[in-house]
């Protein structure tokens, strides 16, 4: 099957907001955009694909003036639509096995009933194996004048080749700037003892932090000499990746693979971003 981007459609307001950014996203990368609707309460269990005519007329009004709506501001693009047939994140967990990456909006009605960041999409983004982007709405674009910046999140520690390189891309595709930060934390040394370095000492911590994070990124600087890279240490992950983020047109997060479906899904990091930064979040799973 020819890769494609995803986005949930249930036609709320979210939805469509993500639907149109997906529709961009499709354009940068050449790739089809196709459209989901769950309709958990017409399967047995098995996530599958409906026969049109076998649909309410509901839904296919629904999907196709979601699917003309994309087609009118994005022309050019090959859009198709289909039902899945499971509740909302198994279905779209499924659907979404092989594709470039799937779009969610905020929250949503219908399929996503109730969604508000932390239900469908939490849940879809701590499980697909395809980067789970989160838009809310209004989306922000960049101000006139002002470069389009893409940030992403770094672990200098640990960092991963799968977000640098989807963030990269992305920046790329956009004509972008790159701003990579990592937060870090004090040592857990000056928590048992109970106080706060001191300047000079926060100023050596940093260095040290700065430097990994050179290190981190070296690499994937040199395979993209042209996209222009800011590399940012702050103190506090969470903080760093949420506040510096408002004139954003994308915030890059990774989620690492669990071994099975119990385990913690999203880490703070990841939970503080979906719920409180400006723009759309991809979260992109990794080993």
């Amino acid at each position: 099957m020819t890769p494609a981007v995803l986005a949930g459609v249930d036609g709320s307001p979210e939805s469509t907001a993500a639907a149109h950014w997906a529709a961009g996203e499709a354009l940068r990368r050449g790739v089809p955009l196709r459209l989901l609707h769950a309709w958990p309460w017409l399967t047995d269990g098995r996530a599958a694909f409906a026969d049109p005519q076998d649909l309410p007329a509901a839904a296919q009004r629904m999907l196709a003036a979601a699917a003309e709506e994309v087609g009118e501001r994005h022309p050019g693009l090959a859009v198709r639509t289909d039902v899945v047939l499971d509740a909302a994140v198994d279905g779209l967990v499924a659907a979404a096995a092989d594709a470039e990456m799937l779009v969610l909006g905020s929250r949503g009605l219908g399929g996503f009933k109730g969604l508000l960041v932390g239900s469908v999409s939490m849940a879809v983004a701590g499980r697909s194996a395809a980067p789970v982007v989160v838009v809310r709405r209004p989306v922000p674009e960049a101000r006139p004048g002002r470069v389009p910046e893409v940030v992403v999140g770094v672990d200098a520690g640990a960092p991963d080749d799968a977000v640098l390189d989807f963030a990269f891309r992305e920046a790329g595709l956009r004509g972008a700037r790159l701003r990579a930060v990592h937060g870090w934390d004090l040592p857990p040394a000056f928590a048992v003892v109970g106080f706060l370095p001191s300047g000079t000492e926060l100023a050596q911590l940093q260095a040290i932090e700065e430097k990994a994070l050179a290190t981190a990124l070296a690499g994937h600087r040199a395979r993209h000499p042209h996209i222009e890279v800011v590399e940012q240490a702050a103190l506090g992950a969470a903080r760093a990746l949420v506040e510096d983020t408002a004139d954003a047109v994308l915030l890059v997060i990774g989620r690492r693979r669990r071994p099975h479906d119990l385990a913690p899904r999203l880490g703070r990091v990841a939970h503080a971003a979906l719920h409180h930064a400006h723009p759309p979040v991809a979260v992109v799973p990794h080993d």
